[in-house]
């Protein structure tokens, strides 16, 4: 990223963390009212993602992307492995469920009270903690002992829930609505209730045959072997918490083809001189298209602030070799004022 301005274009003046009333405010100046989603599974919360090709897809981002960017993206976990891989400056988390917000917030507390990785997962899931893990175990073998953990006694499960409340609305001051503190809940009791082997559909009764949790986290690179997950190391680990606790993960409620929320964020990032690195689409495009919207979302896209390098990222897409294509070109029609149906199959 510039710090000085060329050609005309602004300076980045992307702060190095936000307040707390600056975070709430920029969520809240940014969202859209809540709407409903529905995938092919039935699954109307989407806890958990459901892709088990996280740590390939990191591995090449990792590779592509320089760090120091903005990531946008939409859904749950997944985007912790992708922001890991990047290392951006600030992210936006979108989704047009409210759900998801309240379940990232979910998240922030426990990154933000958490020590370590084991530390961390124990509260995840209420799980008493194993004994003999260490900074340097593996995801694997993380997600294994905890597999094997006993659950937590109910007491305890509402001290941790209470614990989470506590951090966001006392130690963050964020002033959440009666219906926050229910979702959060909602989330919370469905991580406690499944552990570690809950997986996309659980919360729905869907078929345990999908990738859980602890699969998802020890994924490894296709081409190395290697774990990629934000779970993968320690400083991994320690990524996340840190813009966490900067408030660098900014999570939005917002419909991809909607008036509002993609426009605002393009908006807050040019006024700061900033350019979008990545933008994690998973596969919500295939439901604008089945909505007849896309086109839409598209010219949304193309009021981002993008250069040749901004790509989109859509794991385990069909119809392509990559999972990655470049936003800007695909947009132009949409930047020109001509949206035309998407020139390829969607991911």
């Amino acid at each position: 990223m510039l710090a000085v301005s060329l050609g005309g274009q602004a300076r980045d003046t992307l702060p190095a963390s936000l307040s707390d009333s600056e975070f709430w405010a920029l969520t809240e100046r940014i969202s859209e009212p809540g709407g409903y989603f529905r995938s092919n599974s039935g699954s109307t919360d989407n806890l958990l993602s459901n892709e088990n090709n996280v740590s390939t897809v990191a591995a090449a981002l990792a590779a592509r992307v320089q760090p120091g960017g903005v990531y946008l993206g939409v859904g749950p976990e997944q985007n912790f492995s992708y922001i890991v891989a990047i290392r951006p400056r600030i992210a936006f988390i979108t989704d047009i469920r409210r759900g998801n917000l309240q379940l990232h917030l979910v998240y922030k507390a426990l990154f933000e009270m958490s020590a370590n990785r084991a530390d961390f997962v124990a509260r995840l899931f209420s799980r008493t903690q194993p004994a003999g893990l260490t900074a340097q175990s593996s995801a694997e073998d993380l997600m294994n002992a905890f597999l094997r953990a006993r659950p937590a006694s109910e007491a305890a499960f509402n001290a941790n829930l209470k614990a989470i409340y506590d951090h966001l609305k006392t130690t963050r001051h964020l002033p959440l609505t009666d219906d926050d503190v229910e979702g959060i809940e909602y989330v919370y009791q469905n991580f406690y209730r499944f552990g570690p082997a809950i997986h996309y559909t659980s919360s729905i009764g869907g078929s345990p045959r999908m990738n859980n949790y602890a699969s998802i986290m020890a994924s490894t690179d296709a081409r190395t072997g290697d774990e990629r997950t934000y779970l993968a190391s320690e400083a991994n680990f320690a990524l996340i918490k840190a813009m966490e606790s900067r408030n660098m993960i900014v999570p939005i409620v917002g419909d991809f083809a909607g008036p509002k929320a993609l426009r605002a964020t393009g908006a807050y990032l040019r006024e700061r001189g900033a350019t979008v690195s990545a933008f994690y689409v998973s596969n919500v495009e295939m439901y604008l298209e089945r909505s007849g919207v896309w086109p839409a979302f598209c010219a949304n896209v193309a009021t981002l602030p993008l250069d040749a390098a901004s790509i989109f990222i859509r794991p385990g897409g069909r119809g392509a070799a990559s999972p990655f294509s470049p936003m800007s070109s695909e947009t132009a029609s949409c930047r020109a004022g001509t949206p035309r149906d998407r020139p390829r199959p969607v991911r």
